[in-house]
């Protein structure tokens, strides 16, 4: 990396280029949220006079129904039409432990992201409101909307933004490495040898190259004749005399 740093340090810099330029042109999407909550009638809290003290479980069933009502095609038309532009969800909030319904609007621009959220909560009551008039449900009988969080101020969702930006930074320091390495690759294999040279420092080659061209005066010559002189001589260990006894080594406990 470090001999072929002409190849690394633009990638690097291309890529700080990029991502910089993403992230200011890349559009930035804020997020408002609100909860409300389902009431039971005001005949059906007549008897302790507390409406949050008689939550039934059908309530929860209705506010699943009140939330798909919503969210469907014929809702998403009606909101259009009165100004709801930016992208929203309705649904049953999490862990919810009774009839909660998050309302969620999602956009560009923070001033309109808050004011739809305000839209879709009227908009949410007044459906409650005609479902049970279709129904021919008395005022009194009829359940109730409620805010429990108003629409929140809009906060920036920086995580999806974050995590593509991560994504490019990576990829295109991956791809610096990988041209790096190439270019020292194919440095390495232009330095190589070649051709190869004879085992004694290239004395091989010239009788070679002589024998290939057929000239008598450059061929190579004879070996010489065999010659067993030339065989080293081995010494061989000398016997005693007959008749002659050899000396006595004295005992091995005598120093």
């Amino acid at each position: 990396m470090r001999r072929r740093w002409y190849v690394l340090l633009p990638g690097l810099l291309i890529t700080a280029v990029l991502v910089v330029g993403a992230w200011r042109v890349l559009p930035v999407s804020y997020s408002s949220q609100s909860t409300v909550a389902l009431l039971n009638s005001r005949k059906g809290a007549a008897a302790d006079g507390n409406p949050f003290l008689s939550m039934e479980p059908s309530l929860t069933g209705m506010a699943d129904s009140l939330a798909r009502n919503v969210n469907s095609d014929a809702a998403k038309g009606d909101l259009k039409r009165a100004g709801l532009t930016e992208k929203y969800e309705v649904k049953i909030a999490d862990n919810a432990q009774g009839p909660l319904l998050w309302i969620t609007v999602t956009g560009p621009e923070p001033a309109a992201v808050l004011k739809g959220n305000t839209t879709l909560m009227e908009f949410t009551k007044q459906r409650l409101r005609d479902l049970q008039a279709d129904q021919k449900v008395a005022p009194d009988a009829m359940i109730r909307l409620t805010t429990i969080v108003p629409p929140q101020k809009p906060e920036a969702q920086l995580k999806s933004t974050v995590q593509y930006l991560v994504m490019g930074g990576g990829l295109g320091l991956v791809l610096s490495l990988v041209a790096t390495f190439f270019a020292e690759a194919r440095r390495r294999g232009a330095a190589g040898p070649r051709h190869r040279q004879g085992p004694a420092g290239g004395e091989g080659s010239a009788p070679r190259a002589a024998a290939r061209s057929g000239r008598p005066e450059e061929r190579a010559a004879p070996p010489e004749p065999y010659d067993q002189r030339d065989q080293p001589t081995v010494q061989l260990p000398v016997r005693p005399a007959p008749g002659t006894r050899p000396a006595r080594r004295p005992p091995s406990w005598v120093k």
